[in-house]
């Protein structure tokens, strides 16, 4: 969503409630898929939903066109319901429930404001800026408005700063910057506010999504991104685990800031977040794989990309993606190791697909991605998902654009991230009781 892509969790959960510590809090992530989500279909089946999870991975890459990733270019270039987790805040005093789809590859938190003139239809209430008390414009002459990409004076002569996000499908959001207080539940009881948060504030918006989402919670590393603002107050950490997304357990995920997004300990292994001109995304290093006793290389040519800065990682991919030659290699190994019946994706989207028996005992390889200065051993439920009644496939796929490191080969990881450091952290963690 303008160069934003995607926490994260993209990353689509939706965070619920949050828990607030000393310097610390939770919130719940919720999966699009998820019963509780306000996006769930309850008349899709599973394996609908993993086919459509699929498709939104691919075509969330196909929008990464490498020759529109400038630091000029102000647009994103995913569509903006491709996130795979929404969170639940509030934005304004009296504090206004919204439901967001959460993307670290956004750099904004904007929503749907009244008086709407063009808007998608959000069946959820429409936040009405003239309700809140806190809730303030900006001048197009302000530091703030200037250090927004994509910033325009208002035409009806009160100086209003605008912003406008263009988006990979030709849908955008266009509204006023603004500011107001951000409010996010605790499941302690208490509540954790952030006065003064900036804010786009949509009165056109034309997206492909619609229903309760009333809009993008960027966490990507721009000015105005949710984490940059936080800034001081989380000390530039946060953290999520994703449970696993297809299976049948009703635990939700959970996003942790400051204190309680510490990722250390036995098992923990840390890799540098690579600086880009490209801001909003978490580039890391991808130095290979390793399946069996066979290791694969990332080359250093893709894309144009250097060997340093080569992958992005991002929860609201739900594949990894890599590049063409990365990917056949990979499959060449992993299937040189499996050996059950080869049998084809009944939707046509993943290559390496095997029949499992009726238990569904399903004996593969571990991958160990190998980041630099952090091995990351991938199991089966990192590197296969289940696409039809005894069918699986590997959850990876090539990419003429980007490489992307999915939130499916992120299942049962705590994942830290801390931008003052520039590291992000990876544990092993069974995240249903995490």
């Amino acid at each position: 969503m303008t160069h934003y892509t995607f926490l994260l969790l993209t990353l689509c959960c939706i965070i619920s409630q949050t828990h607030a510590q000393s310097n610390g809090f939770s919130v719940e992530l919720i999966h699009r898929d998820s019963s509780k989500s306000p996006l769930y279909h309850s008349t899709q089946t599973h394996f609908q939903r993993v086919a459509n999870a699929v498709r939104r991975s691919i075509n969330r890459a196909n929008h990464f066109n490498k020759a529109s990733i400038p630091s000029s270019t102000a647009e994103t270039i995913v569509t903006p319901d491709s996130g795979e987790y929404l969170m639940s805040y509030s934005i304004g005093t009296p504090p206004f429930q919204l439901f967001g789809i959460v993307d670290t590859g956004s750099d904004i938190v904007w929503l749907q404001c009244k008086p709407c003139e063009t808007c998608y239809n959000q069946t959820s209430p429409m936040f009405d800026p003239s309700k809140s008390t806190t809730y303030r414009t900006t001048s197009c002459s302000s530091t703030l408005c200037k250090s927004v990409r994509d910033t325009s004076c208002s035409t009806d002569g009160k100086e209003t700063c605008e912003y406008t996000i263009n988006y990979g499908d030709n849908s955008h959001s266009q509204g006023d910057l603004s500011v107001d207080t951000l409010t996010l539940g605790s499941t302690r009881g208490s509540i954790v506010s952030f006065p003064k948060t900036v804010i786009g504030c949509g009165h056109m918006n034309t997206v492909s999504f619609q229903g309760q989402s009333s809009g993008i919670v960027g966490l990507g590393g721009g000015p105005v991104s949710l984490i940059t603002q936080l800034g001081y107050a989380i000390n530039g950490k946060f953290s999520y685990c994703l449970v696993p997304m297809f299976s049948e357990s009703n635990t939700s995920s959970k996003l942790s800031f400051g204190d309680d997004a510490v990722v250390s300990g036995q098992g923990s292994v840390s890799t540098p977040i690579v600086p880009s001109t490209e801001k909003v995304f978490y580039f890391l290093t991808l130095e290979g794989f390793s399946v069996g006793g066979n290791r694969i290389d990332f080359g250093s040519d893709y894309s144009g990309l250097s060997a340093e800065g080569n992958i992005i990682i991002d929860s609201g991919t739900t594949l990894t993606l890599l590049p063409d030659d990365v990917y056949s290699q990979l499959e060449s190994a992993v299937a040189k190791e499996v050996k059950l019946e080869r049998v084809d994706d009944p939707s046509q989207q993943l290559s390496l697909c095997y029949k499992i028996s009726a238990t569904g005992d399903l004996v593969v390889p571990d991958i160990i991605a190998h980041f630099d200065g952090a091995d990351v051993t991938l199991n089966a439920l990192n590197t296969f998902v289940q696409v039809d009644d005894g069918i699986v496939c590997l959850a990876f796929a090539p990419s003429q654009s980007i490489a992307i490191f999915g939130n499916l080969a992120q299942q049962n990881l705590l994942v830290g991230y801390d931008l003052l450091k520039k590291t992000a952290t990876f544990k092993p963690t069974d995240c249903t009781k995490h």
